[in-house]
């Protein structure tokens, strides 16, 4: 079947009872491996452990837990084209895009390791005699990390690097469709010399780890991407325990197209926040909103390029898109292009099922035209290769399309317009805003989140201290 990889539990590496495999949805003959399949109890273990080792590693100087932080990013940058290559075969992004995160997890660590070196707090002036007002930041204690499929190494790195970094202990449920690449990061943490327990890997079933994990008593703080459904059981659970938590929950992503732009940079802009990494990226561009003077020939270039785009296996390197990642989310997408139909909504190119060389979950991006935005296709998250041509009358009017969802985490607009450029920046309702750029691509050092239902709590990436910290605040007479 393939070599058996156990979970990480308070510094030892730990057999289940159950095991899974892990297969390559470009090849749905090949066996990434067998990964351990953890119950609640091994959770429960897992956050034993961490609170034995967390006022230890809270004690530990900056230096050292910077240290052990920029190890880390080393270590992975050397295993770039291995562990690139395990992302492909795991997730079915290509092998470029696969080592692209590789570096991209090794730039985080790395750059939370200097964080660990920045002390922030603050000297208040009182309005007493002999006193002052001290804050400082500390830990929360152990932390519940539960990650997702589509970025199987960066999204954990961004949780675990900053968590590491101000003084926490990490448990992490990673995806039980991609946990290679999380038990690469747990393998590359401890021989970097992470102290047992302080980080914890525990593999399995949302149904059992991540239920566990959601309803633990001794877990005191939980940052989580994933589905609404989730999201919102995550909050209810939280709130309950008093517990800070923090959401990331996808989003209906508009790029708006104004008849001023630049048609084939607009076309190339869009492809790639549409159909890049499978469509699979919370941040991708799922609703073009297109002003009518351009719309057509827009349409027309976007479906042209789209039948230049090289389906097929991740590690081809002739593959600009790869599979979908498992087989319900390619049910999922095929579902909406059925239900985009049956509202109406036009076929313009793709959303058919493609065979190749090998069995795998191979699908030509689709592009619905002539859109309401009333539509399911147009309201609700499909997370995959399917993207929707929305026309608006002017502007002002593709404005209040884009904001016309539930969902609030990236935007863009495509003009060489100062004008419109700083009135889309103003007017969205998203955490994040593209000018001339793709809706995907956000950089490790800035605030990553969003508003309404996409976010919830504290900005990720260069936001992540407000979560993973607490103030303190001290007064001292003499």
């Amino acid at each position: 079947m393939g070599k058996q990889y156990p979970n990480l539990i308070g510094g030892a590496w730990i057999e289940a009872d159950r095991s899974a495999p892990n297969v390559n949805p470009s090849n749905l003959d090949d066996v990434v491996g067998v990964f351990a399949q953890g119950t609640g109890d091994d959770l429960n273990r897992a956050v034993a452990a961490a609170r034995e080792a967390q006022p230890g590693w809270q004690r530990a100087t900056a230096q050292t837990r910077g240290d052990l932080l920029d190890k880390v990013g080393e270590r992975l940058m050397a295993r770039e084209t291995e562990l690139g290559t395990l992302l492909a075969r795991e997730e079915g992004k290509t092998l470029p895009e696969a080592k692209a995160e590789v570096q991209r997890a090794a730039r985080i660590f790395k750059y939370f390791a200097g964080e660990a070196l920045r002390a922030h707090g603050e000297l208040i002036p009182s309005v007493r005699p002999n006193v002052s007002i001290e804050t400082k930041r500390e830990p929360l204690g152990v932390v519940g990390l539960i990650t997702p499929w589509n970025f199987p190494i960066a999204i954990p790195a961004w949780k675990i690097a900053p968590a590491l970094a101000y003084g926490n202990a990490v448990v992490i449920k990673p995806a039980d469709s991609t946990p290679g690449s999380a038990w690469a990061l747990a393998e590359t943490l401890a021989d970097a010399g992470c102290p047992p327990g302080v980080f914890n890997l525990v593999m399995g079933r949302g149904s059992q780890v991540g239920e566990a994990m959601i309803t633990s008593d001794h877990i005191d703080g939980l940052s989580f991407t994933g589905s609404q459904n989730i999201g919102s059981r995550i909050a209810a659970e939280c709130s309950k325990r008093f517990r800070p938590y923090q959401l990331e929950m996808g989003g209906k992503n508009p790029l708006v197209i104004l008849d001023d732009a630049d048609l084939d940079a607009a076309v190339e802009i869009a492809a790639n926040g549409s159909y890049f990494s499978t469509g699979q990226r919370c941040t991708g561009s799922s609703r073009l909103i297109i002003t009518k003077g351009i719309y057509r020939a827009f349409v027309d270039k976007l479906a042209a390029r789209i039948e230049s785009l090289v389906v097929g296996d991740a590690l081809d390197p002739n593959t600009h898109i790869g599979p979908v990642a498992n087989d319900a989310q390619l049910q999922q997408n095929l579902s909406y292009v059925e239900i985009g139909r049956g509202e109406g909504a036009k076929l313009v190119k793709g959303g058919e099922v493609l065979k190749a060389a090998t069995r795998g979950y191979f699908m030509r991006p689709a592009l619905f035209a002539d859109v309401d935005n009333a539509m399911r296709v147009a309201r609700e998250e499909i997370f995959g290769p399917v993207a929707v041509a929305i026309p608006a009358d002017s502007p002002e009017h593709a404005l209040t399309l884009a904001n016309d969802t539930p969902f609030g985490l990236s935007a863009g607009v495509c003009t060489p317009s100062l004008k419109y450029a700083r009135l889309f920046q103003a007017e969205l309702k998203v955490g994040m805003v593209m000018i001339n750029l793709p809706t995907a691509g956000v950089e490790l050092q800035a605030p990553f989140g969003g508003s309404k239902a996409s976010s919830f709590g504290p900005r990720e990436q260069g936001g992540a201290r407000e979560f993973f910290t607490r103030i303190k605040t001290t007064y001292i007479h003499g």
